[in-house]
């Protein structure tokens, strides 16, 4: 009895074997591995939650996840949402490995992606080829809107002081009316300079234009008539365009060509009655040469909301200045953008997994 029980045994695992390894092959084959490195808005956790196509570990928190631990956590994963604070480089992608196939990132900007090693070849000791091809999701457009509200809103505090006029108001300096107190500068009849001609640039001149707005002028790496004539816009050189803007409002990417570029070659030949503002990304500002720019009267005022490096340190001279707005990059921070833009990223990461076409690819 004991033999024939114990052949019955081994007949059921053999049987049985098989059955369980071609189930686990199925489920790996259709369910991929996805590591997401921050709270996300819960549209874009709702999306991924419902695919039943990825199983995935979330940083459950509105802090960055330390690197270490990143790096750990990246460690054969299939696909990486992120946001625009991780830095996804070499080290990181190597950290993967070969798994990681889709990156992608809930932000407009990608200059935390480095796009060389993304895409990069490799040969070994046999002369073989091996690619990562990592295809890269990211989230234009939503946030066009809302980057535009926030870019007309900055201007007008900064350009009508709004900021100094509250304090005032809260610390007793509020006293009898003054012909000249707090004045500032108007839109109507102005020249408006963009330097970056794109969407978010077409959105802010759309919603100056009924301040009265005479002429807006812009410069990019080369004249776009399609855009321009959307809102009559002038192009002109840089040394133009720092000469006639009365406010100069910065919508560029961060490139290797933009970095540094509104330095003190630019805030020399503004007006010094110019108002200048900053909501694209810090690094396109030499902040000592716009520090000395403001102190000196060089410039009448600037409204910053991304900064180098974020967050800027409490002490930085920039903060001693009553003329500098700074606020703590929020120019998408609307209930409705932010979930647009996490709903857009898990759908740009599901896609890529199926190796399908994504709402909105970064081609390499």
């Amino acid at each position: 009895m004991w033999c024939s029980r114990a052949a019955v045994r081994r007949l059921q695992r053999v049987a049985v074997a098989p059955l369980t390894v071609s189930a686990m092959h199925k489920t790996m084959s259709t369910v991929s591995r996805v590591y997401v490195t921050r709270q996300i808005p819960p549209e874009g956790l709702e999306i991924l939650r419902k695919s039943g196509q990825v199983q995935f570990e979330l940083w459950n928190s509105d802090d960055p996840v330390p690197r270490e631990e990143l790096l750990k956590k990246v460690k054969g994963v299939d696909g990486l949402l992120c946001v625009l604070t991780e830095k996804i480089d070499a080290e990181l992608l190597d950290a993967a490995g070969p798994n990681l196939k889709v990156l992608s990132t809930m932000s407009v900007g990608f200059d935390h992606l480095s796009q060389p090693e993304l895409k990069k070849s490799e040969l070994n000791f046999v002369c073989v080829c091996f690619l990562r091809g990592i295809r890269v999701g990211y989230t234009p457009e939503v946030l066009t809107d809302a980057v535009a509200e926030l870019t007309v809103a900055l201007l007008l505090t900064t350009s009508r002081r709004l900021i100094e006029a509250t304090h005032e108001a809260k610390t007793g300096g509020w006293g009898t009316w003054r012909t000249l107190w707090l004045c500032g500068y108007e839109l109507a009849n102005s020249t408006v300079g963009i330097l970056g001609l794109g969407r978010i640039g077409i959105a802010i001149a759309e919603r100056l234009k009924p301040f009265k707005v005479k002429k807006f002028i812009y410069t990019d790496v080369a004249p776009r008539p399609e855009l321009a004539e959307i809102i009559q816009a002038e192009y002109v050189s840089m040394d133009e365009l720092a000469k006639q803007s009365d406010f100069l409002a910065v919508c560029c990417a961060l490139t290797p060509e933009t970095q540094g570029i509104c330095n003190h070659n630019l805030f020399s030949k503004m007006k010094n009655t110019a108002i200048f503002i900053n909501t694209s990304r810090g690094g396109v500002v030499n902040q000592e040469d716009l520090y000395e720019a403001l102190s000196t009267g060089q410039i009448a005022g600037a409204g910053l909301d991304v900064t180098t490096p974020e967050p800027l340190p409490t002490n930085h001279p920039l903060f001693t200045l009553k003329n500098c707005v700074i606020l703590p990059h929020i120019a998408s921070a609307s209930y409705t953008t932010r979930n647009a833009m996490s709903a857009l990223a898990a759908n740009n990461l599901l896609a890529g997994l199926r190796g399908e076409p994504m709402p909105k690819e970064l081609k390499l």
